[in-house]
């Protein structure tokens, strides 16, 4: 399958809120009506607009079929490295199995590479289990423990 990577545009949102909603955890989450939210609109434009952010999506035959974010981030740790967060990790439901979550992330750490990055990290929902084996599939490890508060 030919797969082309390439930074997200607003004419690609309905796409990404509809894989974001496909699953039990982001179905309660995401507002799939059209017109769309336009608090989209303004996270879109706030990530467009930021260097150190990227929305990436996978492309086969015109239609989007994979997104992930990429957010670059300096630490003064590690020698005052740079880190990349990888989140929104979404693959279309039909074509799951195929590969292109993995050649999703080998263009998202070869991007993090380029940028200078020592480490790319994320999160994942315990609710996930499918997602953290593919993961650790990738040599991704579970060093720490997450936590997250709701505002």
């Amino acid at each position: 399958m030919d797969i082309h990577f390439r930074t997200a545009t607003s004419d690609d949102l309905a796409s990404l809120v509809n894989m974001l909603a496909s699953d039990p955890l982001g179905a309660q989450r995401e507002d799939t009506t059209t017109p769309l939210n336009t608090s989209y609109l303004s996270a879109f434009q706030a990530i467009d607009s930021d260097p150190n952010n990227q929305l990436i999506v996978a492309e086969h035959e015109h239609k989007v079929i994979g997104m992930l974010q990429l957010t670059y981030i300096p630490y003064l740790t590690h020698i005052g490295s740079w880190r990349a967060l990888i989140e929104g990790v979404r693959i279309h439901q039909d074509v799951r199995g195929l590969g292109i979550g993995e050649q999703m992330f080998e263009y998202a750490i070869q991007q993090a590479k380029q940028k200078g990055c020592s480490m790319v990290q994320l999160t994942s929902d315990k609710q996930r289990p499918d997602a953290i084996r593919f993961y650790q599939k990738l040599g991704f490890v579970a060093s720490h423990e997450g936590f997250k508060l709701a505002l």
